[in-house]
């Protein structure tokens, strides 16, 4: 394989989606992961990918998936992930507690874990990870999802400083309100409930995102973009939002 190789989770939808087109863009042999795997190959047919079965929770769904990517990989995006419910602390549900962990951070730690060596001995690997502003803030009702990505985020910052020294870069993406399916999937695929999170404002898109990703890992290998956060004009803070009218 001549491209240089990435791969993306969560890439059947948002973010990874745009993540997988964008880098393709770039050059890049795209590994596309995620759990519907008929939306991931219809992609991966349209830039010239290749489409795997993943499901971050699966301990087993992750050995296959592993198994199955190229060696040569150069650039891993860990954006699989996502937020259930949005309930008090006094009022939390465990299972949707216990998904999020699962998803958010031990999703994260059995990809990372599994490619690292691959990445370092490419001579030139990228990790970023797609956190979020839930991940150095708290907010009412989001101690699940906050408390996930805070564990994500420290387990991403940590590997900068495990492997100082090797041939891999580490870039932590921090994006605010995005209008994807994040919050129907939240909201059980309530779509009045989901409007209304982005009513009145202009949030960011899936493309804003993957443009950040695509600038951060096509910078030269001596250029490490630790931390990027982004959010949309009308939003200073998780819960610090203007909205019109």
């Amino acid at each position: 394989m001549n491209r240089p190789v990435a791969i993306v989770t969560g890439a059947s939808a948002g973010i990874g989606e745009a993540t997988a087109r964008r880098l393709a863009a770039e050059g890049f042999h795209v590994v596309l992961g995620a759990r519907r795997l008929d939306l991931l190959e219809a992609i991966a047919d349209e830039i010239g990918g290749t489409a795997l079965a993943l499901d971050v929770t699966d301990a087993d769904s992750v050995a296959a998936f592993l198994a199955a990517v190229p060696d040569q990989v150069r650039v891993l995006v860990n954006n699989a992930g996502g937020a259930r419910g949005l309930e008090r602390v006094d009022q939390a549900d465990e299972d949707n507690w216990r998904w999020m962990w699962e998803t958010n951070v031990l999703g994260t730690l059995r990809i990372t874990k599994g490619l690292l060596p691959a990445l370092i001995a490419s001579g030139d690997g990228h990790v970023v990870t797609v956190t979020s502003v839930a991940a150095v803030e708290a907010y009412d009702n989001g101690s699940g999802y906050t408390s996930a990505k805070h564990a994500q985020s420290a387990l991403h910052r940590t590997l900068r400083g495990e492997l100082l020294g090797q041939p891999v870069r580490f870039t932590e993406v921090l994006p605010g309100m995005v209008e994807t399916d994040f919050s129907l999937n939240r909201f059980e695929g309530d779509a009045d409930r989901a409007d209304a999170v982005y009513r009145g404002l202009t949030p960011l898109t899936a493309d804003d995102v993957a443009d950040v990703i695509a600038f951060a890992v096509t910078r030269p290998s001596h250029v490490n973009l630790d931390r990027i956060d982004l959010k949309p004009r009308d939003q200073a803070a998780a819960a610090r939002i203007h909205r019109a009218g």
